[in-house]
């Protein structure tokens, strides 16, 4: 089981190198003007058929914005907030006008995330399990979208594809890779995978980089 978690663990950090689907030549006028600190997350709404996802992408989000040069406000304080004020359901709370959020939080900008796939699909000769999500950034203070982006993960990304063995290879492969991805729950680390390329700063087309970090406002040009 340990071992194969530490595979599983080992694939994603592999998988972290790929790129995410936000189109190049990104416009970021409107969160350069904003310049935000802290960020609110709300919980991702749930479009998948996985009733887990939700809070399985919501428990990987706050370290890429957090490594990125931003305050989040803590996720288990947010939920306890939105619970006391008779919300829960994911749906409900992106629906709370950004001023309102401003008011109750006093944070400068709130993410709003959509896992739109989220679980392992099983084919006749292969499986794989894929997280895919949007989100886009809001600035509280005026209700302007300040960032947009997509990313996906796959479990397949890094196979070879190549079986010496033919049709009864590849079965044996496929079924091989159905036990880990039960055993292992492939999702959850592809959540991780997903969230990191979709909230990390410095990718292409990704999120800015907030005033914590060294590189703030440094965006664009070469690491040192």
């Amino acid at each position: 089981m340990n071992a194969l978690r530490a595979a599983a663990a080992c694939c994603a950090a592999v998988l972290l190198l790929s790129g995410c689907v936000t189109p190049p030549g990104y416009d970021y006028t409107a969160f350069r003007q904003s310049r935000p600190r802290s960020i609110l997350v709300l919980p991702p709404v749930n479009t998948s058929t996985a009733v887990q996802a939700s809070h399985s992408l919501m428990s990987w989000v706050t370290q890429p914005l957090a490594e990125s040069g931003y305050y989040v406000l803590p996720v288990t304080l947010v939920e306890e907030t939105f619970r006391q004020n008779g919300l829960s359901n994911p749906a409900e709370i992106v629906d709370v006008p950004p001023a309102r959020l401003r008011e109750i939080f006093g944070a400068d900008a709130a993410l709003y995330i959509q896992v739109r796939q989220y679980g392992t699909v099983y084919r006749v000769i292969q499986s794989e399990s894929v997280v895919t999500a949007d989100a886009r950034l809001v600035d509280l203070r005026n209700g302007a979208i300040l960032w947009a982006g997509s990313a996906s993960a796959s479990s397949a990304e890094n196979r070879g594809g190549n079986s010496q063995g033919g049709l009864v290879g590849l079965l044996v492969e496929a079924v091989i890779h159905q036990i880990i991805e039960n055993v292992s729950d492939a999702s959850h680390d592809m959540a991780a995978v997903t969230s990191a390329r979709l909230l990390s700063a410095g990718r292409p087309a990704g999120i800015l980089y907030g005033p914590r970090s060294p590189r703030y406002q440094l965006d664009g040009t070469p690491a040192p």
